[in-house]
């Protein structure tokens, strides 16, 4: 048996703002944008470059509970992690476009590691796992 995580919601303030930063900034692709009127919502979702399986769908809140939890879904904990093949180039080119880092790159035994956050304050991983983490996340180690 197969199985994978096919979409991770996250709960966003307006559908627009979101498609902004995450395709504008983060350079994620639209992967679908189709408006749901029978609940009056968009069935949004991004994805990172290259991203074969996982893809975010951004959700817009629709209650008063929800809008409190816009850009705190995990507490305070960093809530994703964005693998890449090059920290530095897309460190640079996020840097370059403002986004914001919290926690300077360092070198872990997993890889180089920073923490940033997207337009409403999550905390991200931007990640680019050492070989042998990789191999241990593919079950060939």
């Amino acid at each position: 048996m197969k199985q994978s995580l096919g979409l991770v919601a996250l709960v966003v303030r307006d559908y627009d703002e979101a498609i902004d930063f995450f395709v504008g900034t983060l350079g994620f692709r639209l992967v679908e944008d189709t408006f749901v009127p029978e609940q009056s919502k968009r069935w949004v979702v991004v994805s990172p470059p290259g991203a074969a399986e996982c893809q975010l769908l951004l959700a817009r809140a629709s209650s008063p509970d929800q809008e409190s939890r816009i850009g705190g879904q995990t507490g305070g904990r960093v809530f994703l992690f964005l693998y890449t093949d090059d920290f530095w180039r897309d460190y640079e080119s996020y840097r370059s476009k403002g986004v914001v880092f919290v926690r300077e790159p360092k070198h872990e035994p997993y890889g180089t590691v920073a923490v940033f956050l997207d337009l409403y304050g999550n905390m991200w991983d931007l990640l680019q796992p050492t070989e042998s983490h990789i191999r241990l996340r593919n079950g060939s180690a």
